[in-house]
């Protein structure tokens, strides 16, 4: 497969750019692999982000009701249309996905649509924040990223892996590696090794929630990591000590906790305390 792919590339006067972060997949088995793990049956609808040449494309097309890809390289039309010319299920968009408005978007995909995607490492984080935070009919996010972004976004409290976007996952869903990909497996291969991770979209995790709220404690908590979270609540919300230690105690945490320690569960607590402090505060 790599040799065709190769040629299928050099046909077509393809090359490479470090730019889009491109490194494609070739081996067919691998590609099933990952679409199979991914869940896709016959009756879903997905939505894939960076085809490249098409091949994992192809494999979402055998198994998919519907597959809408979106690739930046308009000098890619003429490979996947030779690479997915027998297949009547796919539909090619030349945009960048993060200026797609993704209100209208959904409306497009329907409800429950997967996302499977082999993300550009660049566009990795921005991605997966921008569909776990705001898409409304995303029922799973099948991603292959970076093997430390792997990492992170399975991570457990009060381990250095552990951060914001990890907190993100959880408030949303549920998140595993699914397959882990050796760098000799892309063509050109890239410098690091990679993982697949399988997100999904759990919408009664956490129901009545003010996301927004949480979302600023997130950010509190992640502030500073090596500060202990009092110190971040100070910074970030103005908050004297006292008022800063009042939403710890209220919220049942250590004075000396840090925001690495903080389960998603407990973010939301503090998100429901903080807003409680300040609602004191300003009536005082």
């Amino acid at each position: 497969m790599e040799k065709s792919l190769k040629n299928l590339l050099l046909k077509h006067g393809f090359s490479f750019k470090k730019a889009f972060g491109q490194n494609f997949l070739t081996d067919t088995s691998l590609l099933a692999e990952i679409v199979e793990n991914s869940g896709v049956t016959r009756d879903d609808t997905v939505l894939e982000i960076g085809m490249g040449a098409g091949a994992l494309t192809r494999e979402l097309a055998k198994k998919a009701k519907r597959v809408v890809g979106y690739e930046i390289d308009y000098k890619l039309k003429p490979v996947l249309s030779e690479t997915l010319s027998e297949f009547n299920n796919v539909e090619i968009v030349f945009k960048d996905i993060l200026k797609e408005d993704l209100k209208s978007l959904e409306k497009s995909l329907g409800e429950n649509y997967i996302l499977v995607a082999n993300l550009p490492y660049y566009i990795t984080t921005p991605i997966i924040m921008r569909f776990i935070e705001n898409a409304k009919c995303v029922k799973s996010m099948s991603v292959m990223v970076q093997k430390e972004v792997a990492s992170r976004l399975i991570a457990k409290p009060s381990t250095s892996d552990y951060g914001a976007i990890t907190v993100a996952v959880n408030l949303r869903g549920n998140a595993s590696i699914i397959k882990e990909v050796g760098r000799e497996m892309f063509t050109p291969p890239p410098n690091v090794d990679s993982a697949v991770v399988r997100i999904d979209i759990d919408k009664n995790k956490f129901k009545s929630v003010d996301f927004a709220a949480v979302r600023d404690a997130v950010r509190c908590g992640f502030l500073s990591r090596r500060k202990m979270l009092v110190n971040n609540l100070m910074n970030s919300f103005s908050f004297s000590r006292k008022d800063a230690e009042a939403v710890l105690i209220e919220s049942g945490f250590s004075l000396t906790c840090r925001g690495e320690t903080l389960s998603a569960k407990d973010y939301i607590t503090l998100s429901e305390n903080i807003k409680k402090v300040k609602e004191t505060s300003n009536e005082n």
